[in-house]
């Protein structure tokens, strides 16, 4: 793209600056855009699952009616309460809501369709997403309010359980691809199973990783079962209690921004990201941001599925999971996945 705007006319920094621009607009307008119709999606499925009919009528089939909630937000008056950190409490949302777009920047959408394509893509990931846990802890601490605070003390030690497991969890997938880079994970799928699977989820020995990493990536962004930071019969809505307007709507949005990455995050880490199921060549005609389009929705409905079906658990429970559980037998995969990388020689 920095060839296109040097074509213009542009010197090289001008059309690098403007490039990355673009790059950036290319993928945070349609994120804001899949944000709204996923909400839209989220509703409908909890909808079916309990043999109602959703949203209905703003717009055909009710696919307006994101828009008409964010509309009503933004006319919205932003109600600061008078005994919060006034600073703190605005811009704990913009942090959620930033950080969220952020970890994008190294996804591939296509092989050499990536914002960003750095070595250590994964590691940045990894970075990105824990410093989510800021904007919820600070709404907390800011808003001055005993179930706020309450709410961001649960996030953060939540987030923090589950990024342990989680970090595990990615060692046994870099080990395996030889590398962080998002795009040479991608590419070490192609024909990992049996020569023509695209997938190291299929592998016996990353399969059940890739369970408890979908498992973990729900803890992670506090969908149910694990939505203890919300949990409206203990702590009102959590740590969003004090807010309205479109400071709410900014929680709100880079909820399902996250939501987002890690349904993206499963599809790539171990189902072949943008690549076909089958290494077989008519498929690779169908582009493969489609690919990867249909396993987000496809991880997304699971997301939904086990909101509607599973109910929350308590919360000496969920850390429970985390630490007694999930932590050891991630640390143990990483054992037994890097002995037998090395009895294979597959570091030679």
């Amino acid at each position: 793209m920095t060839a296109f705007f040097q074509y213009l006319g542009m010197s090289y920094d001008w059309a690098w600056f403007s490039a990355t621009i673009a790059g950036i607009l290319l993928i945070a307008l349609p994120l804001m855009l899949s944000v709204a119709m996923i909400i839209y999606a989220d509703r409908k499925i909890w909808a079916a699952m309990a043999l109602r009919r959703g949203p209905n009528v703003v717009g055909p089939f009710g696919l307006l009616q994101s828009f008409a909630d964010g509309l009503k937000v933004f006319l919205q008056e932003t109600i600061i309460p008078s005994a919060s950190n006034r600073g703190l409490f605005l811009i704990a949302p913009i942090i959620t809501f930033t950080v969220a777009l952020m970890a994008w920047a190294v996804i591939p959408f296509n092989s050499g369709a990536v914002l960003a394509d750095i070595n250590v893509g994964l590691l940045y990931i990894l970075a990105i997403s824990s410093l989510g846990v800021y904007g919820v802890v600070i709404s907390g601490w800011a808003s001055n309010s005993k179930y706020p605070f309450f709410s961001a003390m649960r996030a953060a030690a939540q987030m923090i359980s589950y990024e342990v497991s989680i970090g595990f969890i990615l060692i046994s997938v870099v080990l395996w691809a030889k590398t962080f880079n998002m795009l040479g994970i991608v590419e070490a799928q192609k024909g990992h199973i049996f020569g023509f699977i695209n997938a190291f989820g299929l592998n016996p020995l990353l399969f059940p990783i890739a369970v408890l990493f979908l498992i973990s990536a729900m803890a992670e962004t506090a969908r149910a079962p694990f939505d203890l930071t919300e949990a409206e019969s203990e702590l009102v809505a959590g740590y969003q209690t004090e807010y309205s307007s479109m400071s709410f709507a900014l929680f709100w949005l880079g909820e399902y921004a996250n939501v987002l990455l890690m349904c993206t995050l499963n599809a790539v880490l171990f189902w072949g990201g943008y690549l076909p199921p089958v290494d077989w060549a008519p498929l690779y005609y169908v582009p493969g941001i489609l690919w990867l389009f249909a396993k987000i929705l496809f991880f997304f409905f699971i997301f939904s599925w086990v909101k509607a079906t599973v109910p929350r658990y308590r919360y000496d429970q969920l850390m429970r999971l985390g630490w007694k559980v999930f932590l050891p037998i991630s640390l143990f995969w990483v054992c037994l996945v890097s002995g037998y990388l090395m009895w294979k020689g597959h570091f030679g």
